[in-house]
């Protein structure tokens, strides 16, 4: 009697191409896997308020951080997204192309609205683009991540301590933190790093001056505002508001 596919005997080489792929998803699941006690999250989250909003990012910069990121392929994110976005946080950020937002703080597409500018600071532009999305969006927490050794910062304090202007319009980007590095002066630790800080601070403030709808949404309890710090060495982002 012929034996049936299900017990027919395997070949070393179907057995050998068998183990690898068991092998390879058992490493790409562990690596997928996150940290323990911290629960893998949705990439959109109907009804989270700012406080929980603020909480995933952080979740999700300390996978970052410890090198267990749950992010995996995306192309059928990709094709979800076609159709619309719903991001559930907004992250005013630097254009520094080592602190890439939706990586450190290990978020899917569509998940932050990411306004990105060097020296993270806001003008009509950035806050309209934010405004767009609170609008839109209704995202209920929005960042304004500041982070170590900011090169836009460093050019302020180096005209601070009177170096000549930078050329172009360069000198834009530096007079626009040169405010947070005159505040910072003389404070104890790293003056471009307090500076940096500042900077974030001074940004959110001017945000919900300069913009009703930010105010109104915060007033309404919609939207809660935060200002944030990455450290490059640690990938940590540390919340300073």
């Amino acid at each position: 009697m012929n034996d049936s596919p299900e017990t027919q005997p395997i070949g070393r080489g179907d057995f050998v191409r068998r183990a690898s792929a068991a092998a390879v998803a058992a490493t790409a699941a562990a690596a997928a896997a996150p940290a323990p006690g911290m629960a893998a999250s949705p990439p959109v989250r109907p009804g989270m308020d700012g406080a929980q909003a603020l909480q995933a990012l952080l979740d999700g910069n300390t996978r970052y951080a410890q090198g267990r990121p749950i992010c995996g392929p995306l192309t059928a994110r990709r094709a979800e997204l076609v159709s619309g976005q719903s991001p559930f946080a907004l992250v005013l950020g630097c254009s520094d192309s080592r602190v890439p937002i939706e990586t450190i703080f290990d978020q899917e597409p569509g998940s932050i609205f990411v306004v990105r500018v060097a020296g993270n600071t806001a003008d009509a532009i950035g806050i309209g683009s934010l405004e767009y999305a609170i609008t839109n969006f209704k995202s209920p927490v929005l960042l304004v991540l500041g982070h170590a050794s900011c090169g836009a910062v460093h050019a302020g304090v180096a005209f601070v301590q009177g170096g000549p202007a930078a050329p172009g319009h360069i000198q834009d980007v530096v007079a626009a933190v040169v405010p947070a590095v005159k505040e910072a002066e003389g404070r104890p630790g790293d003056w471009a790093d307090n500076a940096a800080m500042q900077n974030v601070k001074d940004t959110l403030a001017g945000i919900v001056a300069a913009s009703k709808i930010a105010s109104d949404a915060i007033a309404s309890g919609a939207l809660a505002v935060h200002g944030g710090f990455y450290d490059l060495s640690s990938g940590k982002v540390t919340v300073l508001s």
